[in-house]
């Protein structure tokens, strides 16, 4: 059963959830919070395994609550989905590099949040490549100029390239296809990155391709 807490101060967006989420043979609403820090203290009481979290909260705001839950060593098996409003939020790379899974928008269509909930709490990140590609190019064509990352010596080339297909917003499918390898070599291949460079999650393999220049924005293909 996956255990799920929605993190939303309005209370209509909370009981739509609640009632899909819940309405699923596999999956139950563990809790509530109308607030980041309540957010912060049901995760610490209940332990679910995923956070729907909403990035505007009074009291203690969505980035601030990830980082607070995220960077707990005792959570480090706690997935957070950020909810926004649109699909080019402001603070959606933010709350990225600040430790979440990935991102919804609220309005997405049912299917999609189920299968979200379940893909994250599987272990994958919820990067659509399509967002993805348009997001973090945006963001990170802001940034400073990339310090190349010590880690990235740890790799191989192999997995250089398929960590720079991961920061282009590619899917373990898609990758496959480009590289002429099947979807679990891929896979492979993106958790061996993951783990030598100490990420948490796909997402931040993605941040850490782009803040280490190994992807630049406009990198596409």
């Amino acid at each position: 059963m996956i255990r799920v807490l929605l993190a939303d101060d309005q209370l209509l967006v909370r009981a739509g959830f609640r009632a899909l989420l819940d309405a699923q043979p596999d999956i139950e609403v563990a809790g509530e919070a109308a607030d980041g820090a309540e957010a912060v203290r049901l995760v610490r009481e209940l332990r679910p395994d995923t956070v729907l979290m909403d990035i505007r909260m009074p009291l203690l705001d969505g980035l601030a609550a990830t980082r607070a839950i995220t960077g707990d060593p005792e959570l480090t098996d706690v997935k957070v989905v950020m909810l926004t409003t649109f699909e080019l939020d402001e603070y959606v790379f933010e709350a990225i590099r600040s430790g979440a899974s990935g991102f919804l928008v609220k309005d997405t269509e049912p299917e999609e949040l189920l299968r979200a909930v379940r893909a994250v709490t599987g272990g994958d990140a919820l990067l659509s490549p399509g967002v993805t590609r348009r997001l973090i190019a945006e963001f990170a064509a802001r940034s400073k100029e990339p310090a190349a990352a010590a880690g990235l010596s740890r790799l191989t080339e192999r997995e250089r390239e398929v960590m720079a297909l991961v920061g282009i917003g590619l899917s373990n499918e898609e990758i496959a296809r480009r590289l002429v390898v099947s979807p679990l070599t891929a896979k492979t291949h993106v958790s061996r990155a993951m783990v030598k460079l100490g990420a948490r999650d796909r997402a931040q393999l993605v941040v850490l391709a782009y803040e280490s220049g190994l992807v630049r924005p406009g990198w596409l293909g």
